[in-house]
């Protein structure tokens, strides 16, 4: 969905960095979801990457709607097994669509990726996947850069010579919380510096 799959297999390529040191993450969109459109839309991943392996396969959304994404799980679980992916979970899971999943499955979610900041905390989803041993991952950490000019981070990162960025991130480790930042300004990603502060 995201149409970045071959730039980054280029990337890994030109990179130079052996495989095992790279942790590669892919997810199902909601149109692949199904058992047997899963599997082809996780083979078509893997040649577009040109890797062997994934690293972690997620579910997308749950899309409650379309009804499918307990065997789109089957399928995950399938590729887990045969050894093609070396975890896997899902994304923008809330408690009640876990709960669901977990009653008909073999394999418990790994991670459960979701939108994550200080101004979305999402206490009851954190404590949920604690207790199920599923380990939560923030997407959007940054809330899209909006939390980069907020005063009381600010103030924070200034009083520990941080940025806001890693006070944020920071407090995601502090969280037991995996943060995945990102930026799509060049100058951001060239200097890791999100924010001037």
């Amino acid at each position: 969905m995201y149409k970045n799959e071959e730039g980054v297999g280029q990337g890994i390529k030109e990179s130079g960095v052996p495989r095992e040191e790279l942790f590669i993450t892919s997810k199902v969109w909601n149109s692949d979801q199904g058992y047997e459109e899963t599997l082809a839309a996780f083979e078509s991943s893997l040649q577009k990457l040109e890797i062997d392996y994934l690293d972690l396969y997620l579910i997308h959304w749950p899309v409650p709607s379309k009804g499918k994404y307990k065997e789109t799980w089957k399928a995950l679980e399938k590729l887990y097994k045969d050894g093609k992916v070396r975890a896997i979970g899902v994304s923008n899971f809330k408690e009640h669509h876990l709960d669901d999943l977990i009653k008909d499955a073999e394999i418990k979610p790994m991670v459960n990726q979701v939108e994550f900041h200080p101004h979305f905390a999402q206490k009851e989803l954190r404590a949920y996947c604690r207790e199920h041993g599923i380990q939560l991952e923030a997407w959007s950490p940054l809330k899209q850069g909006e939390l980069l000019d907020n005063p009381a981070l600010i103030q924070i990162a200034e009083k520990y010579g941080k940025s806001t960025a890693q006070v944020i991130i920071r407090w995601d480790l502090q969280n037991e919380v995996v943060s995945i930042p990102k930026s799509k300004k060049e100058h951001r990603i060239i200097t890791g510096r999100y924010g001037s502060h």
